[in-house]
């Protein structure tokens, strides 16, 4: 199988974590996302919605969307588990996920699209409010989840999962890329992320 990924790109990361903690190997296909090779005629054809990562079966299907990717490996490879055991984990861990991509993730990419790196490129028309107010969004979210993690091991309860994984990868290019590093006083989020980042899997870049 073949993965469409680019150096440091959040979402590829997470599919390349989750193959890696299920011992399932991936063909990496760079993608230059600098050079808009996934808005090229050919790549849309693989994903019309332009976007990474992909990934193509050997037969020439295509599975877009980092967690739809994380599925169907999960159903190859069931076990270690990672979207849950019964009904209620994998509905738990699925809004524990959803808490992480809508609440964290989005505030992220705002400021990320309003940030100084997008900025350099000159492709959008900034606005620093937008970036104020989602800089502050993702701090406290931050705050919030150090709440969380002082009553809970893992996002999802007590073993990790795809939600886990989801976070780290929020949080490393939050701190790497756009400058929203988590705050030195969250002890709770600290002790997650110092447990979570020691995984083998957390190497991939």
């Amino acid at each position: 199988m073949n993965l469409y990924d680019f150096p440091r790109a959040p979402n590829p990361r997470r599919v390349k974590i989750f193959a890696c903690e299920k011992n399932i190997e991936l063909e990496l296909i760079n993608c230059d996302m600098a050079k808009r090779e996934h808005k090229t005629p050919e790549f849309l054809r693989k994903n019309p919605s332009g976007k990474i990562p992909v990934l193509e079966l050997d037969d020439g299907r295509c599975i877009s969307e980092s967690v739809a990717i994380c599925r169907y490996l999960e159903s190859l490879e069931p076990e270690p588990n990672l979207f849950g055991k019964d009904s209620y984990e994998s509905a738990y861990i699925e809004s524990r996920n959803r808490h992480i991509e809508f609440e964290l993730w989005t505030q992220i990419g705002i400021s990320w699209v309003n940030g100084p790196i997008v900025g350099s490129l000159g492709i959008v028309d900034q606005i620093l409010e937008a970036k104020n107010m989602s800089d502050k969004n993702v701090r406290s979210f931050y705050d919030r989840l150090d709440k969380e993690f002082a009553s809970a091991e893992y996002v999802a309860g007590n073993r990790f999962s795809i939600a886990d994984i989801t976070l780290i990868t929020a949080i490393d290019f939050a701190s790497e890329m756009v400058d929203l590093k988590p705050q030195n006083d969250l002890e709770n989020l600290a002790r997650w992320f110092s447990a979570v980042s020691s995984r083998s899997s957390m190497k991939i870049k």
